[in-house]
């Protein structure tokens, strides 16, 4: 009986580990709130968990909310990367959601500058 126990203890705990996965962003390129002397080539994400690409994106605006992506986002693994055009100086937000392969959704933004 004891055995059954433990077997199903584990057996829940286990479970539970696995159904509360999401992908939080873990590290962004360029970083919230950066204050940049030259433009990026492009915004990389990188999350905690493995994305459903056909799920998941990444906007990256202008103060004026206009899309500044050069190319589609390329998201593979656990990484969005979006490729922007050459930025002027300026703020701009980057929106991002993401679906995690265990199907939790997430989502957040941020911003960071350009200077002159």
């Amino acid at each position: 009986m004891n055995r059954r126990i433990l077997l199903g203890l584990v057996a829940a705990v286990g479970f539970a580990g696995r159904a509360s996965a999401h992908a939080f962003l873990q590290h962004a390129n360029p970083g919230a709130g950066a204050v940049l002397r030259a433009p990026p080539k492009a915004v990389g994400l990188v999350f905690t968990e493995e994305l459903e690409p056909v799920f998941s994106g990444v906007a990256v605006t202008d103060a004026s909310g206009r899309n500044v992506e050069s190319a589609p986002a390329v998201i593979a693994g656990k990484s969005m990367e979006a490729p922007v055009r050459l930025l002027p100086p300026g703020r701009y937000r980057v929106s991002w959601h993401a679906v995690s392969v265990d199907t939790h959704r997430t989502e957040g933004a941020f911003s960071f500058t350009v200077k002159p």
